[in-house]
């Protein structure tokens, strides 16, 4: 019993841990691009920057539509769709078409950044033994940092080789392949379950 407690908190961190970072290297793969997409956009910096501005806007949407979600079908449940989008709007945004189709993806993107750190943190922290909450949420804040480090190399490694928009798509595939981790090794919140008797 004690064993299936630890692998079930430790691969709901590694799955929070992960979702953040991938956030993170989303959104500063935007800012190191955002010279990129702005010429081939024919935009000025300043248009361009909305790009970020439009992620961060809805980011409020996201917690408050990601929250509602979680305490209504479990943590579990919208976190793997959370992600899912994620992989979604990847993909969108390296298709992009047009800069409007490029603020409307961006917007959404912010939505799922918004959603995604409450439902990840809630179910690693609820998962997590008591006594060791302190630390496992000051690890999955560096989920971040890390994301910030692996967006900075790749740009630094690929951008070169193959543009703005490959980079969005390789975003997409660890996204994928999280969802699939969390639907078969990570366990619902018991918090949520104890709360729904």
């Amino acid at each position: 019993m004690a064993s299936g407690v630890a692998t079930g908190h430790r691969s709901a961190v590694v799955a929070g841990f992960s979702g953040w970072l991938l956030d993170a290297f989303d959104f500063f793969l935007v800012t190191f691009c955002l010279t990129a997409m702005a010429r081939d956009f024919h935009k000025s910096d300043a248009q361009i920057a909305l790009v970020i501005t439009m992620t961060l806007a809805f980011r409020p949407v996201g917690g408050f539509v990601f929250g509602l979600l979680a305490d209504r079908y479990g943590r579990r449940l919208p976190l793997m769709i959370n992600i899912g989008v994620f992989a979604v709007a990847e993909v969108l945004t390296g298709l992009a078409p047009n800069y409007t189709v490029l603020l409307i993806v961006r917007a959404l993107f912010g939505v799922v950044m918004g959603g995604q750190w409450g439902v990840g943190t809630s179910l690693a922290m609820e998962k997590a033994p008591a006594g060791r909450r302190g630390m496992l949420s000051g690890l999955l804040q560096q989920g971040y940092a890390s994301g910030n480090v692996v967006a900075a190399l790749c740009y630094f490694l690929l951008f070169d080789r193959v543009g703005w928009r490959p980079l969005f798509f390789l975003g997409s595939l660890p996204a994928i392949l999280l969802v699939l981790f969390i639907r078969f090794q990570v366990k619902e919140s018991e918090v949520w379950i104890q709360s729904q008797k």
